[in-house]
């Protein structure tokens, strides 16, 4: 049986674009890692740190639902008495969207708060990742919004790395994604036509021409679009693609642009297959944030590589909405948060009889092949491979919007899996 892998390309090169444009494996979670329900904490706390940026120029709520999942689970288990007796202290730290910022998060944290780990750091600029590197501190699954999960040891990212990690960013400062989501839609669905719509902005116009690449890797027309990014006209997009025959739009865009985006498709009566998002985009705002768009709105759709958070039918997501019911919105990187707090609790857990150290916690992380999150996450690996795969055996989660029913999961992601190449890109 193969072993199930997935890439970043979506996760972290658009997520880095996006932010950019706009300023124990195999089991479901168990009941041991909330036990100790009558318990009361019998010793000191555990202090974890969060870094985000709540903050920085493009806005709070782009930043914030790792934070908030994390702090959920942590509640959830302080609530149960802690982790052996240890009740978990988070000590929160908001850098601003600025290195400056971030580094000051990390001295704070690192020198000051004394943390055992980092938890579900989430920052626009991770200046500080090579001082917790120098210092052994694991930080642990944090979203890789730029390099630094594929640069430096002892940090350990939601998606896992096979990068070598020895301070150089991926493979001699290449990294590598792959072609599993144009792969998905062109076999489950038809799509032969795809059109790529992005500004011509530096940052924009490069990640379009790597989604370019992998959809004619994968035997796609493609159909280029690009806005000018202080005057867009997303009509003359949305007109063309139509007049193209684009069955699947993917972008280069931040949230608004791709709003405008949806809203000029309706207009023009452009109906595709698929509206592609990312992980980022994968939230209950969708009604608001394309309140306009009705047509398009309903033919979004989103690929990750955790299970999605509107599925109730699975219990380690029911376990994840009860705990975070006060929350006014839900959203994937939330339940990223969630699943990157249980990961540090089984690690600690693993310590607790010795003592939960930073250097007792690292080694349980470097030796966490194959950790899922008691299924929330597509398992995830960590391989420091000399050089880097030419192919990979990748799976994914897939989901669609529908007005009123939420995000509806396709498939199985432990099961919706392809054999894709892999294609360099620069951070």
């Amino acid at each position: 049986m193969r072993r199930r892998r997935r890439s970043r390309v979506a996760e972290s090169a658009a997520a880095t674009l996006l932010l950019l444009l706009s300023a124990a494996c195999g089991s479901r979670l168990p009941e041991s890692d909330f036990e100790h329900a009558t318990a009361t904490p019998r010793t000191a706390p555990v202090r974890v740190g969060v870094i985000t940026s709540t903050t920085s120029p493009v806005g709070g709520a782009a930043f914030t639902g790792p934070r908030d999942g994390a702090v959920a689970y942590f509640d959830r288990i302080n609530a149960r008495g802690g982790i052996d007796g240890h009740r978990v202290e988070v000590r929160l730290c908001d850098d601003g969207g600025s290195g400056v910022g971030n580094n000051t998060c990390v001295h704070q944290l690192l020198d000051e708060d004394k943390v055992v780990a980092l938890v579900a750091t989430t920052s626009l600029a991770y200046a500080g990742a090579p001082r917790v590197s120098r210092a052994r501190v694991p930080d642990i699954g944090g979203q890789p919004i730029g390099p630094a999960y594929d640069t430096w040891p002892h940090l350990y990212g939601i998606y896992g790395s096979l990068a070598p990690r020895n301070g150089t960013p991926g493979w001699g400062g290449e990294l590598y994604g792959g072609t599993e989501v144009y792969r998905y839609f062109k076999r489950e669905h038809g799509a032969r036509t795809a059109a790529v719509v992005s500004y011509n902005q530096p940052a924009s116009a490069s990640y379009a021409r790597l989604v370019e690449r992998g959809l004619k890797a994968e035997g796609y027309r493609v159909v280029g679009e690009q806005v000018d990014f202080a005057l867009p006209n997303f009509r003359a997009a949305a007109a063309d693609l139509k007049a193209q025959g684009a069955d699947l739009v993917l972008d280069a865009l931040d949230t608004h642009g791709n709003a405008r985006l949806c809203e000029a498709m309706d207009q023009v009566g452009a109906h595709v297959t698929a509206k592609v998002t990312n992980v980022q985009n994968w939230t209950s705002t969708v009604p608001e944030d394309y309140g306009n768009s009705p047509a398009c709105r309903n033919a979004l759709w989103v690929t990750g590589s955790s299970r999605n958070f509107d599925d109730t039918s699975d219990p380690a997501v029911r376990e994840f909405r009860e705990a975070t019911k006060g929350l006014p919105t839900h959203s994937q990187w939330q339940l990223e948060g969630w699943a990157a707090a249980l990961w540090f609790t089984r690690a600690a857990r693993s310590c607790a009889a010795s003592g939960i150290t930073r250097a007792c916690v690292d080694a349980f992380m470097d030796r966490s092949e194959g950790f899922d999150a008691g299924g929330l996450l597509i398992p995830v690996r960590f391989e420091r491979l000399a050089a880097p795969p030419k192919t990979r055996w990748t799976c994914l989660s897939v989901a669609r919007w529908r007005d009123g029913r939420g995000w509806i999961t396709q498939g199985d992601m432990d099961r919706t899996c392809f054999d894709v190449p892999q294609l360099a890109y620069t951070p």
